[in-house]
């Protein structure tokens, strides 16, 4: 599969850090009919901050604002996928560095089966000049 870079919407949601609260949001969500692209969980002290990147932002905000629920968004992202190959993420990089882009957090993952996907967090003052970058 060729390389595909897009802008993604990403919500954060704060939670307590103890056993079954991540379980708790996911299968809300999952009841809510909520698909998600991506997910992140990063303990934060006391708190669980969960990120969760649906494939339908409006369905997401329009169900946690029914349910009374708060969350922290929309805040954008890049989604990057295609085949995984030594370098890959290193080409990406490359673009965004000649670029003048300060990356502040990615996160990455191969699928075991040649391919991969990795999210690329850019401060929002230089995200549309990353994405120009980027193509997108």
């Amino acid at each position: 599969m060729p390389t595909q870079t897009r802008k993604i919407q990403y919500y954060n949601v704060t939670i307590k850090d103890e056993p079954g609260e991540a379980f708790k949001v996911l299968t809300y969500l999952s009841e809510l009919g909520v698909n998600m692209q991506a997910f992140s969980a990063v303990p934060m002290g006391p708190s669980m901050l969960l990120t969760v990147f649906p494939d339908n932002p409006a369905k997401l905000s329009a169900e946690m604002r029914y349910a009374g629920k708060e969350l922290d968004g929309p805040h954008y992202a890049i989604l990057v996928q295609g085949d995984d190959e030594i370098g890959a993420l290193a080409s990406i990089h490359e673009i965004l560095y000649d670029a003048g882009i300060n990356v502040s957090a990615a996160n990455g993952i191969s699928d075991g089966k040649g391919g991969f996907g990795y999210v690329i967090f850019i401060r929002s003052n230089e995200f549309e000049k990353a994405a120009k970058a980027l193509g997108i």
